[in-house]
């Protein structure tokens, strides 16, 4: 298997500082799989080149159970297509050997990392279930000139036709991580055959890796679907976190917007960020979850509590953490505040490790956004897997949309939610999450309560 990558980008050797692999020796890396060497067939002020070379092992791969999916037979096991033709294979190799270079990170040449840059990579044996016209409707929209020639199956007998495989070229002005993201991704949907097992992790990869370009492109289906192995479970799942980051045109923004107007005039969200800053520092928690941390609002109030010693920040959308980034004044925080605080891309769908062992966590206006399968999913990662000490979580309350003159009769409050529960639905789903997973939890009213209806927003506080 091989893949080179090409630039003319002056100096052009800048490209052993992006890759962190010098230009002046071989160098072998050992996989799981093979072995994989990186040299440089050029490196020229004007023209640099690097070759990455995989070597497969097939009969180690199915000793060890890690062969081909296919349904050929024991002979397939043996006779396959694994060592020469770009697939997910390649793509592990990629992240294993350009790590930093596909997290867009470079201590050498940190600003050049983010950078446009003419690139080239060439690909000699690339398979595409679906021809060149599906190769290049996954490539061209983000930018790539394709040139794409199909391989026969034969040289000596072009009479026996043409075979799925062709020999690859992509070239654009594009940074070296968002190249090596799309290869990433797209090697393993043009085979359509990964070689390894499936599961939510995968989902995470692909958000992470599709940041930025996934969520709008043309063949996002098709992509999903095939990266996630056709499972249909985690298809669904990746499909909604794609839809929520997509909304080019500003919808979600508009609808928060919307909610936020309704409230405006209680002052409602301070009054419900008031409510649960001051039970998180009530409870005596040192290390804080925000999760679905938005734009950052509470995390602000949670930064000037010098009781609080580390505080993570975690949203599914990028732009929201970018937002909250700003709003916090990241870059310009003194080193000892800033040194507590962490933002991470994530989603509240999949256990995730970084999650455990925090005293205390905060879900402010989250769980209504989440159709019931999601909503079981959450509950799991949160009361089962990360089971802070202390869990603050707020809603609205239905009973108390009659109180909001603008908005019509059965209208929830937000375009988004999938449900707005009244106070009996609410105590009922918290108290069957306390019983489940060994919490105790009370009630509190979050700003004016109506003595017929209740207060606009009620919070549980779950402890352990």
């Amino acid at each position: 298997m091989l893949l080179t990558l090409t630039t003319t980008h002056q100096p052009a050797t800048d490209l052993g500082y992006l890759l962190r692999k010098n230009p002046g020796r071989l160098q072998s890396f050992n996989l799981s799989f093979g072995t994989a060497r990186v040299f440089y067939p050029e490196a020229t002020e004007l023209r640099c080149s690097c070759t990455l070379f995989v070597e497969i092992d097939p009969i180690g791969l199915v000793r060890r159970r890690r062969g081909p999916s296919g349904n050929g037979g024991l002979l397939d096991q043996y006779v396959n297509d694994r060592p020469y033709a770009a697939s997910s294979f390649l793509s592990v190799a990629l992240a294993d050997v350009f790590g930093s270079a596909l997290s867009g990170s470079s201590t050498e040449r940190p600003e050049l990392a983010r950078q446009p840059i003419p690139l080239a990579v060439e690909l000699p044996v690339v398979p595409s279930r679906g021809g060149d016209a599906f190769l290049r409707r996954l490539f061209e929209p983000l930018g790539y000139t394709v040139s794409a020639t199909r391989l026969p199956l034969d040289q000596k007998f072009p009479e026996w036709g043409e075979s799925r495989y062709h020999r690859v070229k992509l070239e654009g002005t594009v940074a070296l991580h968002t190249l090596l993201s799309h290869l990433y991704v797209l090697l393993p949907v043009l085979d359509d055959d990964k070689h390894y097992w499936v599961g939510d992790d995968e989902v995470e990869k692909l958000l992470r890796h599709g940041e930025g370009w996934l969520a709008t492109h043309p063949e996002k289906e098709t992509i999903t679907r095939r990266y996630l192995k056709h499972m249909r479970s985690l298809f669904t799942d990746a499909l909604a976190q794609l839809s929520d980051e997509s909304d080019p045109d500003g919808a979600a923004t508009a609808h928060a917007l919307e909610e936020a107007d309704i409230e405006r005039a209680l002052s409602l969200n301070e009054q419900r960020l008031k409510a649960v800053s001051d039970a998180i520092i009530a409870s005596r928690a040192q290390t804080v979850l925000d999760l679905g941390c938005g734009e950052g609002r509470l995390l602000k109030l949670l930064l000037n509590e010098r009781q609080f010693t580390q505080i993570l920040g975690l949203d599914v959308s990028h732009r929201a953490l970018e937002s909250a980034a700003e709003n916090l004044n990241l870059d310009r925080l003194p080193a000892m505040v800033k040194g507590k605080l962490r933002l991470l891309h994530g989603s509240l769908m999949y256990r995730d490790q970084r999650l455990s062992g925090f005293d205390a966590a905060a879900v402010v206006e989250v769980i209504e956004h989440l159709d019931p399968p999601r909503l079981t999913a959450f509950e799991r990662v949160l009361f089962e897997f990360a089971k802070p000490a202390t869990v603050m979580l707020t809603t609205p309350n239905r009973e108390y949309n009659v109180k909001w003159e603008t908005l019509a009769a059965g209208q929830f409050r937000h375009r988004d939610h999938r449900f707005e529960w009244t106070r009996v639905e609410f105590a009922a789903w918290a108290r069957g999450i306390a019983e489940r997973f060994s919490y105790t939890v009370r009630f509190l009213p979050v700003g004016p309560e109506d003595p017929a209806v209740g207060p606009p927003t009620q919070m549980a506080v779950f402890s352990k």
